[in-house]
C-alpha cells in the first residue's frame, strides 16, 4: 500500500464586510465603499460577495489579534 503525500495549504483568514465594520465600527456599506474606493482590497466569492485580508485589515487598524490565533468566524 502507498502513502499519499498530504501538504497543509496555509489558508489566509478573510473578514466579511459586517467583520470589518465591526472592527472600525462603522455601518457594512462603509466597508463596502470603501473597497470601491479602492481603499480597502478585497477578493469576491464564487457568489460575488467582498471577503477582506485580516492581516491587512489589522495593519489598517494598527494592532495585531490579540490571541495571536486563526479566525474562526464566530467573532464579530
Amino acid at each position: 500500500m502507498q502513502h499519499r503525500r498530504t501538504s497543509r495549504v496555509e489558508v489566509q483568514p478573510f473578514l466579511t464586510p459586517a467583520e470589518v465594520a465591526a472592527l472600525f465600527r462603522v455601518d457594512p456599506k462603509t466597508v463596502t465603499r470603501w473597497a470601491r474606493q479602492g481603499r480597502l482590497a478585497c477578493i469576491r466569492t464564487l457568489g460575488g460577495h467582498r471577503r477582506y485580508d485580516e492581516a491587512q485589515v489589522r495593519a489598517l487598524l494598527g494592532r495585531p489579534r490579540a490571541d495571536g490565533g486563526q479566525h474562526t468566524g464566530s467573532e464579530a
